[in-house]
């Protein structure tokens, strides 16, 4: 019965109707345990089925948030069938991560998009993942992904949350939520009215009704489960203990009044978290329970058999569970493991049997080990870990739990787990040899510097480099790099800044006789910052064009480093003002990655390419690479978002999410992000003309090391100290520009330092360098700063007194401005015009102007001739949704066919 809920099913209903209709939808449902989720699910899919959608369901189990994949293969589970139409890397993926073939561990990207693929052949379609809080890390992951590049399908997905979640529920903040409270007084006197036929006092009944806070469970629950003496004089006091933990203790004090028999087949159940009938019954068999032992159960209202065993409700199998003795949890999953199939089940049975060991158990815990490899291989990080951390508890050789301690510790690191730590600790106790003592150090290096971001990090990391150079060289290289990688990005400029931390990986072990790109990186880093920039570049040269040419050497091994380098790699592009190779390097980060799906690297990867895309004026593409970023919820989300919104000029934009950058930064240390902050607002205000506000925040991002070692802070703080009346604070940031470009030679670092140089000089002199910097960013892909150019050019004209000079500078700086959507630049070009006389021209319109920045990004893809399955792998639609961007797109540039779209012009 669904009491008082009458404008959340409006919500819902408005959700199916926009998916009738072609469209999708996302929502996720939360609220305690027993406030109606349930019952307000179930009139959705009766709803639903009334309107011809198809109806899926999945849920996450406490029992099984070790299983990667699990609740993701429960909603896939009717439509594999079809995976064989599916691209042949997606059906490696999904195959893989289902354990159905053998492969490379799947990244949750291909995986996602293969889920996508499949869910939208059908439609309309309903997909409800209930208790998602339960779902295991790989599943939660792919379904919020999913969830976030639904795109045009005529689907809805609705996610169901206990509040306060079991496990963390990152994966879904961000998406549209509906919150359940508890139900008004009207509305529980009538539920409560279903539950107690007998006539109440109206003394009690307010009284019942209050304890019971419009939670609907506890109205229909509580009542049936209290003595009936109780209801002349009211239950005990509302605080004593929470709704749900009343609710529970109602469940366990059914239970507990069952027969032995009874009892005992409930923590079978409760224990076997698939729902398998014929398991459970072979389980029973196996502990001698006979099949009447169920009917007391059902009796009580507690769970039901069929082909499948269901719970009342979640609170029943948790109720359960935790009311068992451990004797009686052990002979559960003890009698689970013995008539688990091996072959069939193999780590499901071994966690069954590790949870029937007291003490230790070898046999047990090297089973568990397998099934962590097998999780491994499938991409289930968080599987793995569980594994290897429940067998080193099993292990009985200390030096033998001290190295599965130490893998555990590693997986759980991978998967962002925060246990790690303490299964470091557990490792510490050892024995261990050397290499596995380098190892734990190097990673609670790691875990130092990703937890705080401070600079702890990056000398932790130098003490791992240096006890692993007499061990293992070519990793004590790649953690000096990783020292002086954290020391950049930190901004520390105390004993773990770039100097210091430069100055020890001098001592690193040399390079093997043909050196690795990452090789060639670090010596070209550890050069510049110990002797120099002008040093420095040549060999940062090298290892760029090794890079580079990595990916074309036939005789090269390309692996998974060439991913994880490439990011520094690309940011020291920058470095030296070479654009030609950023983009090539951001575009081989972004491919490799997409090839592997690497959840860790692809934001990365995006952020950078973004940026590039973003100077070259191209902010549509720029926009959609940072919408795909967006749909993994990873960190370098908003550094992309935040660098867009102030390009294009956009205050409240900008400054939102600076906040929100700013606050997030303040538990981990992040100065780098404050800085990246302060360098976007210091655009902004350069942009909209406040000069002031922009030297304030130029002067602090010239304080980053990783701003100045991109190069993107000088320009910003000299033209904002110029224009502010002030150059005397552009001095240190010009020479260092000056003497970078000069050193570079290349037309994007020349370009800015000519700029900039006539920005501090008068008379012919800057005239001059107005005329050099505009001829060598012609000659770049640096487009914003080649239109910045013409803008403070004309800006120097219009004050000379030659305003017919002026106005060909600005009607050039607003023309490039306004077609990339460089919004503030362009009013600042205009408010320049009219100052000399001229209004400004309102900017042609063009066919495209009516897309989005998305449709404009495929109709790009579409003209080179990719299929609608190709563009859909690269930004991580299905083909359904690019087909019906297509239509929007056609009917918004009145063509008719692909064709007439490769023959346009799109910008």
């Amino acid at each position: 019965m669904l009491v008082g809920r009458r404008a959340e099913q409006a919500v819902l209903e408005q959700l199916l109707a926009r998916a009738q209709g072609g469209d999708s939808g996302v929502l996720v449902v939360r609220g305690e345990a027993g406030i109606g989720k349930s019952a307000l699910l179930q009139h959705m899919r009766e709803t639903a089925v009334a309107m011809g959608f198809a109806v899926q369901d999945a849920a996450g189990v406490e029992a099984e948030a070790e299983f990667a994949f699990a609740g993701l293969h429960q909603l896939c589970a009717p439509f594999l069938a079809r995976a064989v139409e599916l691209p042949e890397p997606q059906q490696a993926a999904l195959g893989v991560a289902f354990g159905l073939r053998e492969g490379a561990a799947p990244d949750r990207f291909l995986v996602g998009l293969a889920v996508l693929s499949l869910l939208a052949e059908d439609g309309p379609l309903l997909c409800v993942v209930d208790d998602a809080q339960w779902l295991d890390q790989a599943s939660a992951q792919v379904l919020a992904f999913v969830a976030r590049r639904v795109g045009a399908e005529r689907v809805v997905m609705v996610f169901v949350l206990r509040d306060p979640g079991a496990t963390d529920v990152e994966a879904f903040s961000g998406l549209p939520e509906l919150r359940l409270a508890g139900l008004g007084a009207s509305d529980a006197q009538t539920l409560l009215a279903t539950a107690v036929r007998a006539p109440l006092d109206d003394v009690v009944r307010d009284r019942i009704v209050a304890e019971a806070r419009g939670n609907p469970l506890a109205l229909l629950e509580l009542p049936r489960g209290a003595p009936a003496v109780q209801f002349a004089g009211g239950f005990e006091l509302p605080d004593v203990v929470s709704v749900p933990r009343r609710i529970e203790n109602g469940f366990q004090r059914r239970a507990n009044s069952l027969p032995a028999d009874a009892r005992m087949l409930l923590v079978v159940a409760a224990a076997e978290p698939t729902g398998d009938a014929a398991l459970l019954w072979r389980a029973a068999a196996e502990l001698g329970i006979a099949r009447e032992a169920a009917a007391p159960a059902e009796a009580a209202g507690l769970l039901e058999f069929d082909f499948r065993v269901r719970f009342r409700h979640p609170l029943v199998r948790s109720a359960v569970y935790r009311a068992a003795t451990p004797t009686d949890r052990r002979r559960a999953h003890g009698a689970l493991a013995a008539v688990t199939d091996q072959q069939v089940d193999p780590d499901r049975r071994a966690w069954h049997r590790a949870q029937a060991v007291v003490g230790t158990d070898e046999d047990a815990a090297a089973e568990l080990e397998r099934s962590a490899g097998r999780a491994r291989a499938r991409g289930g990080l968080a599987a793995a870990a569980a594994f290897l951390k429940r067998a080193a508890e099993l292990t009985p050789r200390p030096a033998v739990r001290a190295e599965r301690a130490l893998e555990a510790a590693h997986a759980k690191h991978e998967a962002g787990a925060p246990e790690a730590l303490e299964l470091l600790t557990v490792a510490a106790a050892g024995p261990l040899d050397a290499v596995a003592q380098a190892r734990l150090q190097l990673l609670n290096a790691r875990i130092a510097f990703h937890g705080a971001r401070g600079g702890e990090g990056p000398r932790m990391l130098l003490d791992a480099a240096k006890t692993l150079a007499p061990l293992d060289p070519a990793l004590s290289r790649e953690t000096y790099l990783d020292a002086l990688d954290a020391a950049i990005v930190t901004g520390d400029r105390g004993p773990g800044g770039v100097r210091a931390v430069a100055d020890a990986a001098r001592a690193a072990p040399a390079p093997p006789e043909s050196p690795r790109p990452v090789d060639l990186l670090l010596d070209g880093l550890v050069t510049t910052f110990t002797q120099g920039y002008a040093a420095g570049v040549p060999g940062l040269r090298r290892a760029l064009d090794a890079f580079n040419r990595h990916e074309r050497d036939d005789h090269a091994v390309n692996d998974g480093d060439d991913r994880r380098w490439l990011w520094l790699a690309g940011r020291t592009a920058m470095s030296v003002f070479d654009d030609q190779m950023v983009h090539a390097l951001a575009a081989r980060h972004v491919r490799l990655a997409r090839e592997a799906g690497a959840l860790a690297t692809l934001p990365a990867a995006l952020l950078v390419q973004s940026v590039m895309l973003v100077l070259s004026g191209d902010f549509s593409r720029a926009a959609e690479q940072t919408a795909i970023a967006a749909a993994t919820r990873t960190v370098p989300v908003l550094h992309g978002q935040l660098i867009l919104a102030a390009w294009r000029g956009r205050s409240d934009e900008t400054t939102e999410v600076h906040a929100t950058m700013v606050r997030d930064a303040v538990g981990r240390g992040g100065r780098t992000e404050d800085f990246l902050a302060q360098y976007a607002m210091a655009v902004l205000h350069n942009g909209l003309g406040d000069y002031p506000a922009a030297l304030v925040a130029a002067t602090r991002a010239f304080e980053s090391d990783e701003l100045t070692h991109s190069n993107l802070a000088h320009s910003e703080l000299i033209e904002a100290a110029c224009r502010s009346g002030r150059p005397e604070h552009a001095t240190a940031a010009l020479d260092q520009l000056s003497s970078r470009a000069l050193a570079s030679g290349t037309p994007w670092g020349l370009g800015l330092a000519a700029r900039s140089r006539a920005l501090v000089s008068t008379g012919p002199a800057a005239e001059e360098y107005y005329r050099e910097a505009i001829e060598q960013l012609r000659n770049c892909r640096v487009a914003t700063q080649l239109a910045r150019t013409h803008l403070v050019y004309g800006e120097w004209l219009r004050r000379q007194g030659r305003r017919q000079g002026a106005r060909q500078q600005l009607r050039t700086a607003h023309q490039m401005l306004s077609d990339m959507g460089a919004e503030a630049f362009a009013a600042r070009a205009a408010r320049e015009l009219r100052a000399t006389g001229e209004h400004p021209r309102s900017r042609s319109a063009q066919p495209s102007d009516a897309l989005t920045a998305q449709e404009l990004t495929i109709a790009r893809l579409v003209a080179t001739g990719a299929t609608s399955r190709e563009v859909g792998a690269q930004l991580f639609l299905s083909p359904r949704t690019i087909e019906a961007h297509l239509r929007s797109i056609f009917r918004k540039l009145s063509i008719t066919s692909r064709r007439q779209l490769r023959d346009l012009r799109l910008p």
